[in-house]
């Protein structure tokens, strides 16, 4: 089963962003998408949200619950 991480790090070179565009874009402090791909970080509620609507992904699918 793939992590949290490493689903984050394949959507976001899905759309060729770098991690600091990514924070920017959704108004997370720069290092945050750092410290959860690198799993320093877990994000919270919130954040899964903010990130599933963006990527247009179930909450689910990016905490590896489900592969679709």
């Amino acid at each position: 089963m793939k992590t949290f991480a490493e689903r984050l790090k394949y959507l976001r070179s899905e759309k060729e962003l770098s991690q600091r565009q990514l924070s920017k874009q959704l108004g997370l402090g720069h290092s945050a998408v750092t410290q959860w791909e690198n799993e320093m970080r877990v994000p919270n509620a919130e954040a899964i949200v903010l990130l599933a609507k963006y990527f247009n992904v179930s909450a689910d699918y990016l905490l590896g619950l489900t592969d679709d």
